[in-house]
């Protein structure tokens, strides 16, 4: 059954600006004379996989998921809150739903997620057209709040829990490639950072158990999928401890090893050795907690992928500090360090960088410019500092670096990490390498799109594959973005 929803749905996709401001839409599903649900989800795949969780709830309800807005019964716009950009580009288009909402009146309107968290009273008081606010640890209780809003009432649910990860709740998949899924394996965060609002907006940290991950896991496998991405605002943070119920859980096959409680490493560890073809990701990963027992779980499974996503935020120590980001400059370095040596140089690594934060001096970007130029990222998401209501960074420093220096700043950060991109690829020139096929390219119908082991984009020829499909491919040519090759039976070494 999963895997015939999964054919009939899937997000549609714009151009990936930035990680905070993309947007994906729900698709037409039969809809059997059910009311229909109009899904737009902005931000990170955690609001992605949220909206698949929201997705699942309402088909409870009765609802089929629609691409059309102007057809619509119930529209929800799952919100970003982490940037001031998303929170305007949300109220931009709740402007736009305003007209639908008027040449339909029995249209209901529902701002979900951290922006919901966040404005609860703006945009019921602002936003007269907004009929149901729920926060991102209330979507079970989304049906009775479409119930409420019916009656003209406004359903209203922002309340943040301890115990709530949705473990089992079975998401309906909004991605039609029927290969790569997301598995939310936490949630919340307790990473105080000065500039960040997710420990408002979602709440305190908490491990979803690791049966339902492992068996969510096991299912998509068994359904077709080959890639799953398990997803926490801090994952190497992932701790579970057996109730007092469970005794103890085997984390290891090979040995039998019995635990009462399950760390990040061994989480891994369980999900990898569902089967060698499925291949496992993670995000996000926090500098203070990623551990060499995690480095040397990726070094052991062939089908963990050698990427990391690893938030240096800044280059400068006393800049981290007011970010409280509880690392400094050495510290971050010698995790980059460790992860060289057991991993080595071909292990990909992506990064968050802020430009012009408070009191930000010129010798102190400086030192930002300069950890890119130690680390060599292959890639990143950069961004110029916006200030965060409500923030500790709000409540005690200025934001007292002008605009067009934060814009200077954050270019020469984006202008050394494209050619710092670029260089990394063009290493890559001549190898092949292994690429899992999940959709064909945008530009034309006879090439197919893929990522590698270290979350390259890869575009071959299809020849007479198939998406789904594991294919070497020989690269020879490169932008700092995308490579290019094509397939070859790779030979193995005697």
């Amino acid at each position: 059954m999963e895997n015939r929803i999964a054919e009939t749905l899937k997000i549609l996709t714009e151009e990936d600006k930035v990680a905070c401001e993309t947007v994906r839409i729900s698709e037409n599903e039969p809809a059997f004379n059910k009311k229909l649900l109009f899904i737009e989800s902005y931000g990170c795949q955690m609001n992605f996989a949220d909206s698949e969780i929201v997705a699942s709830v309402m088909r409870e309800a009765g609802f089929a998921t629609t691409s059309d807005v102007d057809n619509a019964d119930l529209i929800f716009l799952n919100t970003c809150a982490i940037r001031d950009n998303a929170e305007q580009r949300v109220r931009t288009r709740l402007r736009q739903l305003n007209v639908i909402k008027k040449k339909k009146p029995g249209t209901l309107i529902g701002v979900l997620g951290c922006m919901a968290e966040r404005l609860k009273a703006k945009l019921l008081e602002e936003e007269k057209m907004v009929d149901i606010v729920t926060g991102p640890d209330a979507y079970r209780d989304l049906p009775r709040l479409v119930e409420e809003a019916e009656t003209g009432q406004k359903g209203v649910n922002v309340f943040l829990s301890r115990e709530e990860t949705y473990a089992d709740i079975s998401p309906i998949r909004l991605n039609s490639n029927g290969v790569t899924a997301l598995v939310s394996i936490m949630r919340g965060c307790d990473n105080m950072c000065s500039f960040c609002v997710v420990p408002m907006t979602r709440g305190r940290e908490r491990s979803r158990d690791p049966f339902s991950i492992v068996k969510e896991a096991q299912d998509l496998f068994d359904d077709g999928y080959k890639e799953v991405t398990l997803l926490g605002q801090n994952v190497d943070s992932y701790k579970w401890q057996a109730p007092n119920s469970v005794t103890a859980i085997s984390t290891n096959v090979d040995n039998g090893t019995l635990e009462t409680q399950v760390n990040f490493a061994q989480l891994l560890e369980m999900v990898a050795q569902i089967s060698p073809e499925l291949r496992v990701r993670f995000s996000t990963s926090h500098p203070k907690d990623i551990t060499d027992e995690v480095l040397h779980t990726i070094k052991k499974y062939d089908n963990i992928c050698k990427y990391i996503h690893l938030p240096a935020q800044h280059g400068n120590s006393r800049v981290l500090e007011m970010m409280n980001r509880t690392y400094n400059r050495e510290w971050y370095l010698e995790r980059i360090d460790s992860i060289r040596r057991i991993l080595g140089d071909e292990c990909a690594i992506s990064h968050d960088m802020i430009a012009g934060f408070c009191s930000e001096t010129e010798e102190e970007h400086q030192d930002s410019l300069s950890l890119l130029e130690y680390v060599r990222f292959d890639f990143g998401y950069m961004f110029a500092y916006s200030e965060r209501p409500g923030t500790l960074a709000a409540k005690k420093y200025a934001d007292d670096i002008p605009a067009d220096i934060k814009q200077r700043r954050l270019a020469e950060i984006i202008d050394i990490q494209q050619r710092i991109s670029l260089e990394r690829n063009q290493k890559l020139i001549g190898t092949v390498q292994k690429v899992l096929v999940e959709n064909t390219s945008k530009r034309s119908v006879n090439d197919f799109t893929g990522r590698s082991d270290q979350n390259k984009r890869v575009i071959f020829p299809r020849e007479n594959f198939k998406v789904g499909d594991y294919v070497d491919v020989l690269i020879t040519d490169t932008t700092a973005a995308t490579l290019r090759g094509y397939a070859v039976e790779k030979v193995p070494v005697s």
